[in-house]
């Protein structure tokens, strides 16, 4: 086993703890203004999220990469749709009294 194989768990676990709290620090800092807009963006990496899940589940070889791929294109599918439901009420408080169908 090479030096460069040992070590590719150490890059990845540095690049998710990177991204983690790259990410924590940048969703702090937003306004409140700017939450649906955010919202709406994140919708969009949740649908990302499901195209990689899918091209996993595809392309799994043994069950568990299957059961992980499956739980995966669920997981991100729930939460794509969940993001839009929240957005759609988020800017539904943002009609007039008259036009909320409520």
């Amino acid at each position: 086993m090479s030096i460069e194989l040992s070590m590719g768990w150490l890059i990845a676990l540095y690049l998710f703890m990177l991204a983690a709290f790259t990410g924590y620090e940048v969703i702090s800092r937003v306004p409140s203004i700017l939450h649906t807009p955010l919202m709406s963006g994140s919708n969009f990496v949740h649908g990302i999220v499901v195209v990689g899940a899918l091209h996993a589940l595809f392309n799994a070889e043994s069950l568990a990469g299957q059961v992980i791929g499956f739980v995966g294109v669920v997981l991100g599918a729930g939460n794509a749709a969940g993001g839009y439901v929240v957005t759609d009420r988020m800017l539904a408080m943002f009609k007039p009294s008259a036009a909320r169908k409520e």
